[in-house]
This record gives C-alpha cells, structure tokens and sequence, in this order.
C-alpha cells in the first residue's frame, strides 16, 4: 500500500542496500554475528528486522536500553550500549563482527572496522556521530576487511528495483506494523521536537488527513 511504501521510504530501503551489499561479499548468517548501530532509528529498526528475517545473529547497538524489548522483537538476539563503541580505541581489537551495518560513523565506525573479522564487509550509511573517521588502514590491510559505502541517492533504476523487490520479500509486514508510528499532520512539529531530542524509534508517517 502508498502507507507501507513511505513507512519503508528512504530508512527501509538504505537497510536494504545496507544487506544486500553484505552478502555481496560473502557474509553470510553462519559466518557469525552481524552489528547493527543506531538500532533505535529507521534504518537500524529495518537492518534488524531484515537480518533476522534472513537468519542472521544480529547484535543491536543503542542509546536507548530502555527500548530494548522492542529491539528484540525485531529480531535482535543481543543489545549493547552505544558507549562501548563511540570513544577512541586501538587500531586493531578483537575480532568479533562477520558483518555490520553502520550509521553512526566517526569513532563507532572506526571501532566497528577494528572488531569484524577476517575477511568481514562494514556497510556505512550514515553520521549520526560525526563525519569523521578516525581509523587506521590496519583492518583492511591486515583482516581484509571490506568498508562499503552505501549511497541511497544516486542508486542506478536496477539497483532500486531489485531493492525493493527485496523489501517486499524480506521485511516482514508485522516488523513494519511494529517500526512504524502514524501522527497527524497537526503533530509534525511536536514530533519533530521529539526527533531531534532522541525520543523517537522507527519511522513516523504523516497522515496528511488527520
């Protein structure tokens, strides 16, 4: 329906291309655990419950535990506090992630790259943090690890078909019922207020009638 097409929009389908270009190259569900950053947000909420509808293990990283509970209906398997990844680390952790699909960038991003293991793919979609990378080239030199840019912008028409038809496939109805919280357009601005405050999960569609 046109509800379920703007409740997806822009966040449903970055997921996505996010997904699809981890199995481009190669991570898979039984490679291990896949990282999802933002959790709380649309495109984090649409990783989750994509990634699990496939099979992954998916590990939520948030801000918000309190909002834990919903993660896990999602499909989340782990929540982990945002905070153990968004301060400096070491060129080089331990290897953890198969895969991971990132839109808070700068040092989250770095620690990210510096956990997945050998031969794992980071999917970047945003800069919740920060624009900056404060990373080494140690990861992808010495691990192989792979950093894939994720542009929902310039996409060519193939690209956003075969998307879509993913989306149609793989995002269950009852996970978007669940991401999805329809206002008014008499609510707008207050939400907005809310958004920008970090109040608010999911997508938000205006029903331009109310």
């Amino acid at each position: 329906s046109t509800e379920q097409a703007m409740a997806i929009g822009t966040a449903g389908y970055t997921a996505m291309l996010a997904v699809m270009a981890l199995e481009r190259n190669g991570v898979t569900p039984d490679k291990g655990e896949v990282l999802v950053t933002g959790a709380n947000g649309g495109v984090g909420s649409f990783s989750i419950a994509i990634l699990a509808r496939l099979g992954y293990r998916v590990v939520a990283s948030t801000g918000r535990l309190s909002e834990a509970d919903y993660l896990k209906r999602l499909g989340a398997a782990e929540i982990i506090d945002r905070a153990t990844l968004a301060e400096p680390g070491r060129p080089l952790a331990k290897e953890r992630w198969a895969g991971a699909i990132d839109s808070v960038g700068s040092h989250t991003l770095a620690n990210i790259c510096a956990s997945t293991r050998y031969w794992g793919t980071v999917a970047a979609c945003g800069l919740a943090q920060g624009m900056d990378f404060p990373a080494s080239v140690a990861p992808f030199i010495l691990r192989g690890v792979t950093l894939a840019g994720i542009d929902s912008v310039m996409r060519p028409r193939e690209d956003r078909i075969r998307a879509w038809d993913r989306l149609a496939k793989d995002l269950d109805p009852a996970a978007l019922a669940l991401i999805t919280h329809p206002i008014g357009l008499s609510d707008v601005i207050e939400t907005a207020h809310r958004l920008m405050a970090g109040e608010v999960r999911g997508r938000v569609v205006v029903d331009t009638q109310r």
